[in-house]
């Protein structure tokens, strides 16, 4: 045993960095979000969404970067890799609206010029740009509007990016 860490003393000393970098980054990451979701005002749900995905992040960079600590031989995990990248990459294409509307609900958290409570219009051929619709909850996919009529709408996170949003006094 004692050979062991005698052998791989420097992969070992690289990973305690690499996971205490993790650690501080993801405190640091994580208390960047919450403030910024204190002062926007957004809700705590949100604002836990939003560090879910990010942590999830930077697991995969600090597996990543263990992976190339240890030196794993990627000629013999190739196929593996590639097969699962590629069962992936056809995931992600079939579900590119929903992967679209995911990245934009992060955009949103941290741009987004409006909050819960506001009152907006949506300047969209596809529905009426003179109606005014009141943000109800902002979600990971979608934004939920009512009508003063009473009427929910659910308008998707990307379509919010891509349409012009008037915000009403």
């Amino acid at each position: 045993m004692d050979n062991y860490f005698t052998r791989n003393q420097t992969e070992l000393l690289a990973t305690a960095v690499t996971i205490a970098l993790f650690i501080i980054v993801k405190l640091v990451i994580t208390k960047v979000v919450k403030k910024t979701g204190e002062s926007s005002k957004f809700i705590e749900i949100r604002t836990k969404l939003v560090n879910k995905y990010i942590t999830i992040i930077l697991y995969i960079i600090t597996i990543g970067i263990l992976t190339f600590i240890w030196g794993v031989n990627f000629k013999e995990i190739g196929l593996l890799f590639s097969s699962i990248f590629a069962v992936i990459g056809i995931a992600l294409f079939a579900q590119w609206s929903i992967l679209s509307n995911l990245t934009a609900g992060v955009i949103l958290f941290f741009a987004f010029p409006f909050k819960i409570g506001d009152k907006v219009r949506i300047l969209d051929n596809d529905i009426n740009s003179e109606t005014i619709y009141l943000i109800e909850d902002i979600k990971a996919f979608h934004v939920s509007l009512r009508k003063e009529s009473g009427e929910l709408l659910v308008y998707p996170n990307s379509l919010m990016m891509q349409k012009a949003v008037a915000l009403i006094n």
